[in-house]
This record gives C-alpha cells, sequence and structure tokens, in this order.
C-alpha cells in the first residue's frame, strides 16, 4: 500500500527541475544530449511509477534509439522526453483507451495528433493511463487499477488525463499529452497543480473518428507545470498546421499590457454546490486581479435550461455506441464482457433516451452562440474547475453501483462541460492548495478562439502568484 505522501522524481540529474522550455534551450546549447535528457526521464519514470501506477505502455528503446539520431532542426521542444495518454494512435503500440475491452493490436501508423505532437520535437517514451475510454474524472478502474496524485497518493489525480498529469506533476518528465471531452485535462490539471489549456474546437489536429462526431466535444491539448511551456506548445503545433477558421495564437512570450473585463462566476450554473476551500481558491484570485487592475464583476453565467441532461444524455451516447459498435469502432478482438460498470450504465442510460438524442444534439449544437451571449461584454470568466477539492481514491471508484457514481461525478464536475459543447476555449491554473495539502485548480474561460487572450493572462498570474511546487513541498531527509 502506498503511503499518502507525496512522491516525486526531481533531482540532480539531467533533467535538473526544468520544465520543457528550460530544457529544450539546454539540449539546444548542447549542456544536455537527447540520450542524457531519455535516459535521466526513464529512471525518474522507474522511480515514481510503482508509486503512482501512471504508466500504460513504456517505449523507451525506440525512445533511446530516435534520440540517438536525433539532429537539427530541433523543433521548439526538440529531445525533451514526454508522454501520451492511451487514447491516440502511435505507431507500434496499442492504443486501448483505458480498457480491457479494447484488444492489444499495435497501430501501423501514428494518429494525426500524434504526428503534430512530434513536430514540436519531443522524445514519446510511452502511454498514461486514463479511466476506461474517459468517461470519469478520476483515473480509476473497475480492475482495482488506480492512478495516485503525487501530491497526496491517496487522493484521485483527476481524470481522465490522470496518468499523464501525475507523471508531469511528480517530474517524471516535463510535458504529456491529455485530451479533453468534458473537462479532461483541466480537471486533472486543477487536482495536480498544473497549466492544462482545453483549447478553441479545431485548434489541433483530431482522428477521423473524433471528427465525425455529431458534436465535437474533444479535443487533444497538453498537460504542463509552467505557462511558457503550454504557449510554446501552442505555437510549436501552430507552425506544423494552422486552422484558418481561428485567429492565429502566434508567439507569446509574457503578459499584456491590455487589461481585461473578468466576469466571476463562484456557484455551478449546473446546480453543484461549491465547497469552502474552492470558494476561497476563486475569491483569492478574483483579489489579485483586482490588484492587478482588471475589472473584475460577479456574473451568474446563463446557460441553457436542458444543458445539463442533454450534456450527460450525449456523453451517454458515446458510451453506447462504444458497447454497442465496439468491433466495428476497435476491431474484431473488441470483448463487451470485460467493459466497465461506467461504461454499461452510461450505454443504459443512453438506449433508455434514444429517441430523444436528435433534439439534444440540435440544441447542444447551438451553445456556440449561447456561449457568446453568456460572456456578455466579458473578455473572461473565472470560475472553479471542480465545485469540490480532490476527493480520496475510492469517491469515484468505477466499480460503484452506477447511479452513485454518476451522481458524485456530477456534483464534481459542475463548471467544464461548458466549454466543450460551446468549442470555446479555457484554462485551469493552480489556485493553492487544500487542508490535505493537494491542489485547487481555477478556471479561465474565453471566447472561441481567444487563447492567446488566457495565456497573457496566465502569464500575469503566474508572475504575479508563483504556482506551487512538488518538491517544496516534500519532506527533507
Amino acid at each position: 500500500m502506498t503511503e499518502p505522501g507525496i512522491v516525486h522524481a526531481f533531482g540532480d540529474d539531467a533533467l535538473g527541475a526544468d520544465d520543457a522550455t528550460g530544457l529544450a534551450e539546454r539540449i539546444a546549447a548542447g549542456e544536455v544530449s537527447p540520450v542524457e535528457a531519455v535516459e535521466a526521464a526513464i529512471a525518474r519514470l522507474e522511480r515514481v511509477d510503482p508509486h503512482l501506477n501512471a504508466l500504460v505502455q513504456r517505449d523507451y528503446d525506440r525512445a533511446v534509439e530516435r534520440a540517438e539520431r536525433w539532429s537539427a532542426p530541433w523543433g521548439a521542444f526538440g529531445g525533451v522526453p514526454a508522454l501520451a495518454k492511451d487514447d491516440i494512435r502511435i505507431a507500434g503500440l496499442p492504443m486501448r483507451m483505458g480498457s480491457r475491452a479494447v484488444p492489444t493490436r499495435p497501430s501501423p501508423t501514428d494518429g494525426a495528433f500524434t504526428e503534430q505532437l512530434r513536430s514540436t520535437g519531443v522524445q514519446l517514451l510511452g502511454t498514461t493511463t486514463l479511466p476506461e475510454f474517459g468517461w470519469t474524472a478520476s483515473t480509476e478502474r473497475a480492475d482495482g487499477e488506480v492512478t495516485r496524485n503525487p501530491w497526496r497518493a491517496d487522493h484521485s489525480c483527476g481524470g481522465s488525463s490522470g496518468g499523464s498529469a501525475a507523471l508531469v506533476a511528480a517530474g517524471a518528465v516535463p510535458i504529456a499529452h491529455g485530451t479533453d471531452g468534458g473537462g479532461s485535462v483541466r480537471i486533472p490539471a486543477a487536482a495536480c497543480g498544473l497549466v492544462g489549456l482545453k483549447p478553441s474546437r479545431g485548434r489541433l489536429r483530431v482522428d477521423k473518428a473524433t471528427a465525425a462526431m455529431p458534436i465535437k466535444i474533444v479535443t487533444p491539448s497538453v498537460l504542463t507545470r509552467s505557462v511558457r511551456d503550454t504557449a510554446g506548445f501552442f505555437t510549436a503545433a501552430e507552425a506544423a498546421y494552422r486552422n484558418p477558421h481561428l485567429p492565429p495564437i502566434g508567439t507569446i512570450t509574457g503578459p499584456s499590457s491590455r487589461r481585461l473585463r473578468i466576469a466571476v462566476t463562484i456557484d455551478s450554473p449546473l446546480g453543484s454546490p461549491t465547497d469552502a476551500a474552492t470558494r476561497a481558491a476563486v475569491e483569492r484570485m478574483a483579489t489579485l486581479l483586482t490588484d492587478l487592475g482588471h475589472d473584475v464583476i460577479e456574473r451568474r453565467l446563463r446557460l441553457p435550461r436542458t444543458f445539463r441532461s442533454d450534456f450527460e444524455d450525449y456523453w451517454a451516447l458515446l458510451a453506447y455506441a462504444v458497447a454497442t459498435r465496439g468491433q466495428w469502432l476497435f476491431g474484431p478482438g473488441f470483448d463487451k464482457t470485460a467493459l466497465d460498470p461506467v461504461t454499461l450504465g452510461l450505454a443504459a442510460r443512453a438506449r433508455r433516451r434514444l429517441p430523444r438524442m436528435p433534439l439534444v444534439i440540435a440544441r447542444l449544437a447551438a451553445t456556440t452562440s449561447a456561449h457568446t451571449r453568456s460572456l456578455g461584454d466579458a473578455d473572461v470568466t473565472l470560475t472553479p474547475v471542480l465545485s469540490h477539492t480532490t476527493p480520496r481514491i475510492g469517491h469515484l471508484s468505477a466499480d460503484l453501483p452506477f447511479e452513485e457514481h454518476f451522481d458524485r461525478l456530477t456534483a464534481y464536475v459542475g463548471f467544464t462541460p461548458w466549454h466543450n459543447a460551446s468549442s470555446a476555449p479555457a484554462i485551469s491554473l493552480p489556485g493553492g492548495l487544500d487542508a490535505d495539502g493537494v491542489p485547487i485548480g481555477v478556471m479561465f474561460g474565453g471566447h472561441h478562439g481567444a487563447e492567446r487572450t488566457l495565456l497573457e493572462l496566465a502569464y500575469e498570474i503566474e508572475a504575479a502568484a508563483p504556482f506551487p511546487r512538488i518538491a517544496d513541498h516534500a519532506p527533507t531527509a
């Protein structure tokens, strides 16, 4: 049994305390070789993963071989070790989506986002854990496989990109891929004290299956320990692919002098109460923003009356597609009998509601314009990421009775789904620690295509109130 303390791998090796940007600069300067960086990351992964259980596939040999062959041009993150969530196609590795039901067949090629990710120069060392198909907000499976929070190992690391978040927070790698379909980058970023930006719909490349969704709620992204790493990633990714229908992000190296009108909402428009510690974190952030000269106002976000039930029904519909079309989606080895109770429970919910799904999809398709109306004259919104602090492991166990799991989940995830349905960007930033020493996140949301505004504001906040570092809170020997 892992003790409920801090787990981290920071030390005096080739990676040091660098973020991805700092490490890339040292590699480009010849101070550290790509091989040294990869080997140090492998050693760190092997040190912390027995305590965190965040790795799925190790691809160390190929990573070392690629590092040995690495040559200029480096890319923005040339030679930097990284990880990918187990829900994208990586040539030579199986993509199992966190599920025992999916066959272990290696992907023949990289997927669209994997190509874009590699274009930034990162070296992928393997894949990371997620709850089955990413349906829930804690990386726990019904077979007992649990990924732990490095800040406190008896707490959830969030989900669904929990494995990536845990290993970045623990210092094993400085950057890792995640995906966000209802908060799945922002939630683990909040739980693990990281920066997690969900970009506007279409900002990054996606595979055909994601692009074919009736409502395209899922987008890839990254989890990092610094604003400059997140900003640098999106700048580098834009060099490989730029959506002509979105304003460019460009290069962002610091805050803007522009003062923003920021609308603060502390209580969830979806009806979930916000606990005292989370409320206090948002209030502290609002005070900081006022001190920085921004125009901070209180405003209740007004969402369509049916939004919560519509999003939950659509989410269930995706699980229904997996349960009924799994062999078509994942191949003849798909084993429906191995699905977790959460997947089966969501699929059953969708089955009961199939006649209303066309109306659900039509209403969700209108949320982009509803988002613009809800922002009104505000440039940015400030809310919690989650309705309460990060729970202990077991609170969102996948083997709970489905209705109990579902009620706990929807009470927890009170803010993030709106940005997925509306296509708008939102970023989770560290907002302090709770009484157990676990990070609390705050979230900023913007207009469609306004990632640059969010990143400039994030730079300003990071400089004014530096984010907690896990190594600073670890007990000394």
